[in-house]
């Protein structure tokens, strides 16, 4: 027998031990429950009490699924075969799927913003909402190096900029840079003091590895982006933020995706229409970039004109990064700023 406390503890115990032994591939009956029961937990409880608790938790509107096959039972007081309903194969339906969890694992172990040890508490976190049997097929690739960079301070910081762009409220923080001894450095002014940013904050955006703040520094009229790992002492103000309206490039109003395709290395900046000639073969990569907001002309069997509206200090550098496939057709002045990048490379390379 056991205790009152120990009664009231019963169907907690059996959820906690559907949370950990089963999943769809893993199913335990009555009879395993209750030895589990008995030897971890060191609580014993007849089958009637397991399944009247399953069914309670169920009741309560756990995702709870099981098997029922109908057996010849002897009646207990006539001794008479009868029909009898048993019930078994338990396991727990999760809110999240393996391969939905082996997802996020993976986006936190390859994540360039998440310093190391933080990736590996939500690891945990995440390896608690399934069975163990989760747990075991995920070590292998537990020994990632840590390349990642350590401002602890990230989860703090969106979570400040998150409640300020809720507010609509400004913030200030420190900007940094990291230096040949790989740590953060606060920016400075040119006088050597502190330098202190006073943003106002729209929106938070991920692109190319990294979170970014969608912003405008209060100084200038035009969209910035800064890293949000790269943030570091963040206060929210208590004055409200510029209207985004007022800021250059967001006069009709903020589109996510709009400015995620146009600001395809979050450089700010000006931005314009871009014309430029590449090999077909390059037309994946291009829409990866671009978006689906790209138009093509001119296409012959190996190459093709595409046209775009793109920030034009990333379309630069993009251009060098595919200059073996790609030409800059027009604005002129960007072609030349190319071709003069390509001139200073090439000296860089001579002997």
């Amino acid at each position: 027998m056991y205790s009152k406390q120990s009664k009231k503890m019963l169907i907690i115990n059996i959820l906690d031990i559907l949370r950990k032994y089963t999943d769809e591939n893993h199913r335990l009956s009555q009879k395993e429950i209750g030895d589990i029961l008995k030897s971890e937990y060191e609580m014993t409880a007849d089958r009637k009490s397991i399944k009247r608790n399953i069914m309670e938790l169920i009741d309560f509107g756990y995702e709870i699924e099981y098997s029922e096959t109908v057996r010849m039972m002897p009646n207990a007081k006539t001794g008479e075969l009868e029909e009898s309903n048993i019930l078994s194969d338990f396991y727990l339906v999760r809110d999240f799927t393996d391969g939905e969890l082996r997802l996020l694992i993976d986006s936190l172990l390859f994540s360039k913003h998440i310093p190391n040890s933080q990736a590996r508490e939500l690891i945990e976190k995440l390896e608690g909402l399934s069975s163990i049997y989760f747990k075991s097929r995920i070590k292998h690739i537990r020994s990632v190096l840590d390349n990642s960079l350590q401002n602890k301070q990230l989860f703090f910081t969106i979570e400040i900029l998150d409640e300020a762009i809720s507010s609509s409220k400004q913030v200030s923080f420190t900007y940094n840079e990291y230096h040949t001894d790989k740590k953060l450095c606060p920016k400075l002014n040119s006088d050597g003091n502190l330098r202190e940013y006073i943003i106002n904050p729209y929106q938070i955006a991920a692109a190319n590895g990294w979170y970014y703040l969608i912003c405008n520094n209060d100084k200038y009229d035009d969209v910035s982006n800064y890293r949000i790992d790269r943030i570091t002492n963040i206060k929210m103000l208590d004055t409200p933020i510029k209207p985004a309206r007022k800021v250059k490039g967001l006069e009709n109003g903020f589109s996510l995706p709009k400015h995620m395709a146009e600001h395809i290395y979050m450089f700010t900046g000006e931005s314009g229409t871009v014309t430029f000639r590449l090999q077909k073969h390059l037309l994946s990569e291009v829409i990866d970039w671009f978006g689906k907001d790209i138009s093509f002309l001119d296409e012959t069997d190996k190459e093709v004109t595409a046209k775009v509206y793109v920030n034009l200090l990333a379309m630069r550098k993009w251009a060098l990064q595919y200059s073996l496939y790609t030409k800059i057709l027009s604005p002129q002045s960007l072609a030349d700023k190319v071709k003069e990048d390509i001139k200073i490379a090439m000296e860089n390379y001579k002997i």
